[in-house]
């Protein structure tokens, strides 16, 4: 919508400085060539009353010299005594001469002069009516250049209504579907035009995306399947092996690690198909999850991977903290983010804290360093330290799991003493 109106301000404006900007240019271009065509005609004609004054003066010598010009004066003498000082020493033409009038007041003249036959004369005209004139023509010009601009704005903003409606009903068919949810052909609805090319675009494209999400949905249904099946299989028949009577310890304790690697199989499966599913629908609620007792369940299923290291881990619940989401979504993260303290931690301690609204992973290992923080989120990225390779796609699968839901994970290194902190607020 926002963009919508930009490009319909683009256009309105558009118009509105094209329509200003012309008719500036044509008035600016009518006030020259009308100043410029009077110019020539006023000089012509004070030098051909000019040349008849000279001539009647020298044809009929003593006659009363006078003018075709009705605002002319004439003066013609044989001598120059009689004529202004100032006018004496001009040659022949048109001469622009600002001298007091009758009124005292500074006036625009035009003097035109002629010499022949021993004989001058001199043709003065006074312009500055005509220049009042040209002030009063000037303003009506301006005037009528406001006046078309403002009906240019006015015809721009029904043009940009008029030109913007057929993408307006595409983009609120759009939302239509989206509501709906249900995509329906919308090249049928419009002209064979550009918006029509975009609709049959739009088609086409949806129709890439259909079918493109039913093959993932297809793909996802057979893979939850066919991942399912055996892990149950797995899980019921360790179930019946700890039953048997003459079970020893160290097979129970093994047993115990494939059923528990078995549970977090079908969490991570249970994980990645709900978050398959929920990018494209949005995540799924409902289901309240109490923080502490998925955090005890991941810490007694990574015990095993201390593997006789000098290491404690231990939970620290200050405050009870729930969460709308499924289990197996919380547990995924903090089998990934406990994961990685242990690993990363080769001695001292991996403390587990849940209170005000947030779960923090607290390790004494190796730290990281404050730019790379981000960056072991990023998908691939591994990180440094003691313990090998790092988290791999791991933090990558935390972090889209937490954005879906609306938390803010993150990790920084400890201000204390060495190690990280890995942190999960819940929104």
């Amino acid at each position: 919508m926002q963009s919508r109106r930009k490009l319909r301000f683009r256009l309105v404006v558009s118009f509105a400085l094209f329509g200003f900007g012309l008719s500036a240019l044509f008035a600016f271009a009518a006030l020259n060539i009308r100043t410029r065509v009077e110019d020539q005609l006023v000089n012509a004609s004070l030098m051909d009353d000019a040349k008849w004054a000279n001539q009647q003066a020298r044809e009929h010598p003593g006659a009363p010299s006078g003018s075709r010009l009705l605002t002319g004066t004439v003066l013609s003498d044989r001598t120059l005594y009689k004529a202004p000082l100032t006018w004496q020493s001009l040659k022949n033409g048109v001469h622009d001469i600002f001298e007091a009038g009758p009124d005292g007041k500074e006036h625009h003249y035009k003097l035109a002069v002629y010499r022949e036959g021993g004989i001058i004369s001199f043709l003065q005209y006074d312009v500055s009516r005509e220049e009042l004139g040209k002030q009063q023509l000037l303003f009506s010009v301006i005037g009528a250049v406001f006046l078309f601009g403002l009906l240019s704005l006015v015809l721009g903003l029904w043009l940009s209504r008029k030109v913007l409606k057929p993408v307006s009903e595409l983009a609120n068919r759009l939302r239509d579907f989206r509501k709906a949810g249900k995509a329906e052909p919308l090249a049928p609805h419009f002209a064979d035009d550009e918006v029509g090319e975009l609709a049959h675009a739009l088609d086409e494209y949806s129709a890439r995306l259909t079918a493109m999400v039913e093959r993932d949905r297809e793909f996802n249904s057979d893979v939850s399947h066919e991942l399912r099946t055996p892990l149950a299989v797995i899980a019921s028949t360790t179930e019946l092996l700890q039953g048997s009577p003459d079970l020893t310890p160290k097979l129970a304790e093994r047993l115990k690690r494939i059923e528990r690697a078995s549970r977090q199989a079908t969490e991570l499966i249970e994980a990645l198909l709900l978050l398959s599913r929920a990018e494209r629908r949005g995540p799924t609620r409902g289901e309240t999850t109490e923080v502490g007792k998925v955090a005890a369940d991941v810490i007694e299923s990574q015990r095993p991977q201390m593997r006789g290291k000098p290491l404690t881990i231990e939970l620290a619940v200050s405050a009870p903290v729930s969460v709308n989401a499924p289990a197996s979504v919380l547990s995924v993260a903090l089998t990934n983010l406990v994961g990685n303290a242990i690993k990363y931690t080769l001695e001292g301690s991996v403390r587990v804290e849940v209170g005000d609204g947030r779960i923090e992973v607290i390790d004494t290992g190796p730290g990281i360093k404050p730019e790379d923080a981000e960056r072991l989120f990023l998908r691939g990225v591994r990180g440094e330290g003691a313990g090998g390779s790092g988290a791999g796609l791991g933090l990558a699968i935390v972090r889209r799991l937490c954005e879906l839901y609306g938390w803010d994970v993150s990790m920084r290194p400890r201000a204390d003493a060495n190690g990280a902190i890995a942190s999960i607020r819940f929104g």
